[in-house]
């Protein structure tokens, strides 16, 4: 496959410098539909074609982990029969996928606020992270019912607890004890953050996680974005000089 995919993007350097952490911001389903004259959901339901194609991409290009923003916290206020239908298609996108996920060799992780989750929705996602635990080939991890600055809270609630029973002092606080204290503990911060639909903002996603990652905005609404949109952000990561603060 490496040999196809230089073939298709000769600019593209498939040994070297490939992110390995890819955060993408899925924007755009609700205005997808509306602009065909269909209920929003259907715009939920065609953007899990994407998701297909970034797990594909992803495998074949080598990242290590790709974060998808499923499910805000912010989202929750959304009309509960949207709700409900974003969570039953959670659901179904769980049993369709599963014995794709094991096939491919994929490991499912999820971080926010899951307890919020339906029960029957928070035992589907089990199931599956439970099933493909032990899966090497690329972890796709779902950020659902999740905010950056809610997680930044609990953790902050996790130290704070932690010098009143005396198991640190506050000259123990540093950066790397908050970023182990994060839903995102065992997963390294990402490289390369992606939204589509064109909204230039962060939308309370990883905002500690992307301090030095590199932002790549997309015109298209997200069930739009296929293999090659992500080839173009990987290319265009490429290009770009990261020197974290540094000359």
């Amino acid at each position: 496959m490496i040999g196809s995919l230089t073939c298709m993007f000769p600019e593209m350097n498939l040994h070297n410098d490939i992110p390995r952490h890819i955060a993408i911001i899925m924007d755009g389903n609700g205005r997808w539909a509306k602009s065909r004259g269909l209920p929003r959901i259907q715009g939920h339901r065609a953007g899990a074609e994407s998701v297909r194609e970034v797990i594909d991409a992803g495998k074949e290009l080598g990242i290590e982990y790709i974060t998808l923003y499923a499910f805000s916290s912010e989202n929750w206020s959304r009309p509960e029969k949207e709700v409900s239908a974003l969570m039953k298609l959670l659901e179904q996108f769980l049993e369709s996928k599963r014995k794709d996920l094991m096939r491919q060799n994929v490991r499912l992780q999820a971080i926010g606020q899951l307890h919020r989750l339906p029960a029957s929705t928070k035992k589907k996602l089990d199931q599956v992270i439970d099933q493909t635990k032990d899966n090497t080939s690329i972890t796709l991890v779902l950020a659902i019912s999740y905010g950056s600055r809610e997680e930044i809270v609990e953790a902050m609630r996790r130290i704070a607890q932690s010098a009143v029973d005396g198991e640190i002092q506050p000259a123990d606080i540093d950066a790397k004890l908050v970023a182990d204290s994060l839903y995102t503990a065992n997963i390294p911060d990402p490289d390369l953050l992606i939204r589509t639909s064109g909204e230039l903002r962060l939308s309370n996603f990883l905002l500690w996680q992307i301090s030095y990652a590199e932002i790549f905005i997309f015109d298209k609404c997200w069930p739009d974005f296929r293999q090659g949109d992500l080839f173009d952000a990987v290319k265009e990561y490429q290009k770009r000089h990261r020197r974290f603060g540094a000359l």
